[in-house]
């Protein structure tokens, strides 16, 4: 059998006459004429090569593939309907659901413990799971259904994609206590002068500190290039090296931080998510329990 020929409706038209009896009386459950309904089943008895019914009389009797499909049929049925009931009202309470992110380090650890914290009073049968995933694959991702948020300092359009500013952050710098360079706090030649860990996704390239720096005509001194902002701790404590990481981050770390010292735009971070979920009754309660732990999410607290 070819999976794509069916159609659910003859189902709906099946299930109807294996209850009624009769073509007339499921004509008038359905509310079609009775040439729709013997046309449904015409096309169904073709497409399993079974009669399905044959007249006994003034009523239709199900054949043996007609009574081993109609309990399936019926379940396949009601789970499609109460689907469709579900798209239209939300009850976090007792839905059973998990939703999938894509976030970076910061967004990891700092709203995600909050936002866990929430569910776990609101929605407690909802789960949540959180992967990376490269820029180029967030559209396909989303549109398949496999990926329900991406969030990220990074900011791109795209028309499948609404997306709405859910925090702000500043970079601060990381150093390790009682660094013999920085008794006397963090100056811009010392900022220079120290080794750095550079925390990018990127095999090489400029970030936003390295591009200020250079509109200064300036360079810092790069030891280590690394992925993650959770790794850079471990590094820092053992090491005179510094880093530049997001405060929010920063500041769950037992390590002295240091304003930077130059002017640097804040760093702003988006949720995205695909415009077929919008609307969806689930995605929408998500997103606003997303935007209320995120609410708190100030750069200088």
């Amino acid at each position: 059998m070819n999976l794509n020929r069916i159609d659910l409706n003859l189902f709906a038209v099946f299930d109807a006459i294996y209850t009624a009896g009769s073509l007339t009386k499921a004509a008038d459950v359905l509310c079609i004429t009775q040439p729709a309904v013997s046309n449904s089943l015409a096309r169904l008895r073709e497409m399993l090569n079974d009669p399905l019914f044959v007249r006994t009389g003034h009523s239709m009797t199900p054949t043996p593939v007609a009574q081993n499909i109609i309990v399936p049929a019926r379940q396949a049925l009601a789970l499609l309907r109460k689907s469709v009931q579900e798209s239209h009202t939300f009850d976090p309470l007792t839905a059973e659901k998990s939703f999938n992110f894509a976030s970076r380090d910061l967004l990891e650890a700092s709203i995600m413990p909050r936002l866990v914290a929430r569910l776990q009073n609101l929605a407690p049968n909802i789960g949540i799971t959180n992967y990376e995933i490269p820029r180029s694959q967030v559209v396909s991702a989303m549109a398949s259904g496999t990926l329900d948020f991406f969030a990220d300092a990074s900011t791109f359009t795209d028309p499948h994609l609404c997306k709405e500013k859910i925090a702000q952050d500043r970079f601060v710098v990381l150093a390790r206590k009682n660094h013999p360079a920085l008794k006397n706090g963090l100056d811009l030649d010392t900022f220079l002068r120290l080794g750095h860990i550079n925390v990018s996704q990127r095999k090489s390239g400029a970030g936003p500190i390295d591009i200020a720096l250079d509109k200064m005509g300036k360079r810092r001194k790069e030891v280590m290039r690394g992925q993650h902002f959770l790794t850079v701790p471990s590094t820092i404590v053992k090491t005179d090296l510094i880093a530049c990481l997001p405060f929010h981050l920063a500041k769950h770390y037992d390590l002295a931080i240091y304003e930077l010292p130059f002017d640097l735009a804040p760093v702003e971070y988006y949720l995205y998510w695909h415009v077929s979920a919008d609307h969806d009754y689930a995605h929408m309660w998500m997103r606003e329990q997303i935007m209320e732990v995120a609410s708190n999410f100030k750069s200088h607290s």
